[in-house]
């Protein structure tokens, strides 16, 4: 049975998108496991290939979270062979390469590094690493044999999660670059070798006094990306 959708409903679905951002400053304090519980509940009603549900979550906090935050870090800082399971893009392009300078730019203008300084463009790269001091978590893998129709459903997934958690008030930052680890990911937590990483999302309360906080990336608009065939 599809349940009946009203203009509130539609109103409260776009201010949980307008909502979400990528948080790159977080506060310690962890987030209740019953919310954690919850946003994982909502998360795992994501459509998926043939109902396959291809996604497995790891949930990392506490003194795991801070085990897995000195891991990311120490490869991060020696330079080790990067290992992910899935290629990263070849080249950016066009409007694409534009709106991937504009937000790096947005980023490096909030905390402060000037352009062309790129031992401060590092330091700040080791940010992904430490989880942004994220209290959490989340490393996201599906299955090898599903190929690029389990990593599409994981992206829903990962999708999903971040929406939930804005509606719980937890922020949120999907991790493509912990993936660049997949390898020692893998052995660290005792994964199969059958499961591919897709991404993490590091999460909990924003440090909303940060200015990394304090801007958002645009969207384009429908022009840009819509063509309607009648």
């Amino acid at each position: 049975m599809t349940a009946t959708a009203s203009p509130a409903d539609a109103a409260a679905f776009d201010r949980l998108m307008t909502a979400r951002h990528s948080c790159r400053a977080f506060l310690p304090e962890p987030i209740p496991r019953a919310t954690i519980e919850a946003i994982l509940t909502t998360a795992q009603k994501t459509a998926s290939w043939n109902n396959t549900q291809p996604w497995q979550v790891v949930i990392a906090s506490g003194a795991a979270a801070e085990r897995f935050r000195a891991l990311m870090l120490g490869l991060a800082s020696s330079g080790a062979e990067p290992t992910p399971d899935f290629a990263f893009p070849r080249e950016y392009r066009g409007a694409l390469l534009d709106r991937r300078r504009a937000c790096g730019f947005q980023l490096y203008d909030a905390v402060g590094v000037s352009r062309g300084d790129k031992a401060a463009y590092a330091r700040q790269s080791l940010r992904n690493f430490a989880l942004f001091d994220a209290p959490h978590v989340a490393i996201v893998t599906t299955d090898e044999a599903l190929g690029a129709y389990g990593a599409l459903d994981c992206g829903a997934y990962v999708s999903n999660f971040m929406t939930a958690a804005t509606a719980h008030g937890v922020a949120t930052i999907a991790q493509a670059a912990l993936a660049v680890h997949s390898g020692a990911i893998r052995a660290h937590f005792g994964l199969g070798e059958e499961r591919r990483v897709v991404c993490g999302i590091s999460f909990g309360r924003a440090d909303e006094s940060h200015p990394v906080n304090g801007y958002r990336t645009p969207r384009a608009g429908l022009d840009e990306v819509v063509r309607w065939e009648e």
